[in-house]
């Protein structure tokens, strides 16, 4: 690819727009992430097939691409799924986040809400980052369910899942599936770029399911 404006969003998968993208120069870890296992798992575990060049596809995919973005491009200025100039996230009507801020502290801490087991105000991108990694080492995956509404304004029902089989904070892994159900709404240009995103969901529900064990201890505290 010679030109970012030449991505074609929705239409690619975040596979191919990974393949084309030979631009962005401010990958977190150094290169382009692999997906491989995570999409191998999505083959396996999804329960959702929507056919290619479906609005659902097609919503599915311009997600993917953000979340990719997000986790993987430092620098907002190369991130293709968004509108630059006017995007920002929020979560159940909140404080919304430009993309700037999202790439500095990350999703995560975008999401949760402070309680007596996390604090977003206390952790930054890195370091919530290993929080949920541990927590999930196969992976936390997402899928579109259905859509409700085209473009400009994508409304959409999701789910969120994983194996809690490592460990958050002091809590063992139960390896127990731990799901997310929520609706978000996209409004995008008629580039398919977000110009805004809101979410949707019990977000108390994630944290709670973390946490619903009995703590492990070394030498009498709480290992962190």
């Amino acid at each position: 690819m010679t030109d970012r404006e030449d991505i074609s969003l929705g239409v690619h998968n975040r596979a191919v727009i990974l393949d084309l993208d030979n631009e962005s120069r401010s990958w977190r870890y150094g290169e382009k992430p692999d997906y491989t296992k995570s999409e191998e798992r999505l083959a396996k575990h999804s329960k959702y097939n929507h056919t290619e060049g479906s609005l659902a596809a097609i919503a599915q995919n311009l997600v993917r691409v953000f979340e990719m973005e997000a986790s993987f491009k430092e620098n907002p200025s190369e991130w293709c799924s968004i509108a630059q100039e006017k995007f920002v996230m929020q979560t159940n009507n909140g404080r919304a986040y430009t993309a700037e801020e999202i790439a500095n502290i990350g999703t995560y801490n975008t999401f949760l809400p402070k309680s007596e087991h996390y604090d977003p105000d206390r952790e930054d991108f890195q370091s919530s980052a290993d929080v949920f990694h541990t927590a999930f080492p196969e992976g936390f995956l997402w899928e579109l369910v259905e859509v409700y509404s085209a473009p400009p304004v994508v409304t959409f029902k999701w789910r969120h899942w994983g194996e809690f089989t490592g460990h958050f904070k002091s809590y063992d892994g139960t390896g127990k599936t731990i799901e997310i159900v929520g609706v978000s709404v996209a409004h995008v240009n008629d580039r398919l770029q977000i110009e805004r995103l809101e979410h949707y969901f019990d977000n108390s529900k994630f944290l709670q399911g973390l946490t619903a064990g009995c703590p492990f201890h070394n030498n009498g505290g709480a290992t962190q």
